[in-house]
């Protein structure tokens, strides 16, 4: 496998979460390794542009190999506001000269000679496959990318990027809240392709608010805790876990202990019934 079944998110590491110093950076990456989570997900928008920095300045000093993690960015978002590029709107590029310079920013705010997967944030209605084409072969050539992938792309959008590149991964929201891709033909478009699928939020909205769906998902996530010896957030990462598409969630949390049982739920099967009882819980009725 090339990516750790949990993959840990940093966007959340910097000024747009806990404002981690660097020895709190350092601590949380090496407890993240002690519990099997190797893959590190970044995007060089996180933190206004700062994250990436100051992750990898405390990476540079946390004595962790290099070839013992996994390092994915992504780019293509451009902020508003952005004093670097003087944006006056948020919009998207992907020519060639962008994409290039963004992965190497990257790689050099990481403190890394090479990315394991780079993706494309968002899909953009001005993107054209050849540019991205000639700056992802460069990029791999170059030995600054291994894989390449998109995040939040249709199949359509897939398709029309695979012309030209292989994509290996999407990075899609998916969770027991959030099954559009379940329905609409992108978890198995990403099995026929043999793509790998990671979520991003995959826990969804069930802690965030409490809606009668949410209230549903709850008690229905209390009876099966006392069945597995599980918790909440442990079984709406199962339900993720059990689809057949292989997803990997990016997990968003910074606490220890939930990165621990992060990693835990990855040993829960859950029964098919109880897989279909959470649906059911979700969607308000029965399958068809």
């Amino acid at each position: 496998m090339k990516f750790s079944r949990i993959i840990q998110g940093c966007m959340t590491w910097g000024v747009w979460g806990k404002q981690f110093n660097e020895q709190q950076m350092i601590e949380t990456m090496n407890h993240c390794i002690d519990q099997g989570v190797t893959t590190f997900d970044h995007a060089d928008i996180y933190g206004d542009y700062t994250t990436e920095g100051e992750w990898g300045n405390a990476f540079a000093k946390a004595n962790i190999s290099r070839d013992h993690i996994q390092i994915i960015s992504k780019c293509g978002i451009q902020m508003k506001g952005d004093a670097r590029a003087e944006n006056t709107i948020k919009h998207y590029q992907y020519d060639k000269e962008y994409i290039i310079s963004s992965a190497e920013r990257s790689l050099k705010e990481l403190r890394t000679e090479y990315l394991d997967l780079f993706l494309l944030h968002r899909p953009s209605p001005l993107l054209e496959p050849d540019e991205v084409h000639e700056a992802v072969s460069q990029l791999q050539h170059q030995g600054k990318i291994k894989d390449f992938g998109v995040s939040n792309f249709t199949p359509r959008g897939i398709d029309l990027v695979a012309t030209k590149s292989k994509v290996s991964a999407n990075q899609i929201e998916i969770s027991i809240t959030e099954r559009s891709s379940l329905t609409d033909g992108t978890l198995d478009y990403i099995m026929a392709h043999q793509i790998t699928p990671m979520s991003w939020s995959p826990l969804g909205s069930v802690f965030r608010e409490d809606t009668p769906q949410n209230i549903r998902i709850k008690n229905k996530l209390k009876e099966l805790g006392a069945k597995y010896d599980a918790t909440d957030d442990q079984l709406l990462l199962a339900w993720l876990l059990k689809h057949p598409a292989n997803i990997h969630p990016v997990i968003g949390t910074t606490s220890k202990d939930r990165i621990t049982n992060a990693v835990q739920a990855v040993a829960i099967n859950l029964e098919r019934k109880d897989w279909f009882e959470l649906l059911e819980a979700s969607t308000g009725e029965e399958v068809a």
